[in-house]
């Protein structure tokens, strides 16, 4: 009777052993690598894209900056703030294919948002299209449906839908984020429409 009293009980503290270290942070003195490569097919790179904060008219001349490779090119007010988004923001979009009717979709997920900021608006912007939903509209087409960006299940699921015209289509993707004092910072990426 010890016996089956020693094991039983030596098997519970085992397994509260294991359930307390599930979820907890790692204790050991190496960094944890959030840019570490995944096997996972269609995942964009979850490095920051590029961040701008400021006035738009800085903004455009800094994103073309950076998509030439020039980023030495920027003021030094400006490529502070941006260095300071960049580690601020973090967002991985996820093209991979899904079994629609009709029409395309990519997923994405803001892994990192700007203490004090929130999602505020997202952007697409292509020769072709131009759309801005606010978060209210996102939520509402999650709730309802229909094209654009949508969040829904408690924001769990977050996307853009978009219809066939526009698969191929080589644009930005663009998200603000708001603080209570109006300011605002952008995470903007290229995307081609799957």
């Amino acid at each position: 009777m010890k016996r089956k009293t020693l094991v039983l009980l030596m098997t519970t503290l085992a397994a509260a052993l294991m359930l307390s270290a599930c979820g907890s942070k790692t204790l050991t003195g190496a960094p944890q690598n959030q840019n570490a490569p995944s096997n996972t097919a269609g995942v964009s790179d979850p490095s920051p894209a590029n961040t701008n904060s400021g006035n738009n008219s800085e903004n455009s001349a800094n994103s073309g900056n950076e998509a030439n490779g020039n980023q030495n090119d920027t003021t030094g007010n400006q490529a502070d703030a941006n260095d300071a988004a960049n580690g601020d923001i973090l967002i991985v979009i996820d093209q991979t294919p899904k079994p629609l009717a009709e029409g395309g979709s990519f997923d994405f997920t803001v892994k990192k948002a700007p203490e004090g900021y929130m999602l505020k608006e997202i952007h697409w912007k292509s020769k072709k299209n131009d759309i801005v939903n606010t978060l209210e509209e996102a939520i509402q087409h999650g709730q309802n449906g229909g094209d654009g960006f949508y969040i829904s299940g408690n924001g769990q699921f977050m996307g853009f839908l978009y219809p066939d015209e526009m698969k191929g289509e080589e644009g930005k993707v663009t998200f603000v984020f708001g603080n209570d004092q109006g300011q605002e910072l952008t995470w903007e990426k290229d995307v081609t429409l799957k």
